[in-house]
C-alpha cells in the first residue's frame, strides 16, 4: 500500500472513527492483498509509511469476499470484477484477507 493511500485512510480514520471505515482492497495476488489488510489493521509491516507502528485495527477485506461481492450490484461487479475474478486465486486471496482481519481488525462489516 502506497504512502499516499496509507496517508488518505489515516485521515479518513481520524475525521469518521475506525468504527466507522471499512477497507476493501483489490490486489491480484493474495500475499498483497494480505500485506494491504495488515497495514490498515495492524500497521505498515514495513515501517515505511505513514501507518508504522499504528494499529487502526480497521475492518479490511477483498472486492471478492462475499460480504463485499453480496453488497454489490451484481451487473455492476460482474462488468467491473468478473473477469478478473475467473482469473485470480479467489480462495487465497480470500483465505490471506480473512486471516489478517481475524488477527487484527477490531471491527468488522
Amino acid at each position: 500500500m502506497d504512502l499516499e493511500i496509507q496517508n488518505r485512510v489515516k485521515e479518513l480514520t481520524e475525521k469518521h472513527g475506525a468504527e466507522n471505515v471499512v477497507v476493501i482492497v483489490g490486489g491480484a495476488e493474495a500475499e498483497a492483498s494480505g500485506l494491504s489488510a495488515e497495514t490498515v489493521a495492524a500497521g505498515d509491516p514495513t515501517f515505511a509509511g505513514p501507518l508504522a507502528g499504528i494499529a487502526l485495527g480497521l475492518a479490511a477485506y477483498h472486492m471478492v469476499e462475499p460480504e463485499i461481492k453480496d453488497a454489490c450490484d451484481a451487473a455492476v461487479y460482474d462488468e467491473q470484477c468478473g473477469m478478473m475474478e475467473m482469473v485470480l486465486d479467489v480462495d487465497g486471496i480470500i483465505e490471506e484477507v480473512k486471516a489478517v482481519r481475524d488477527e487484527f481488525s477490531k471491527y468488522s462489516l
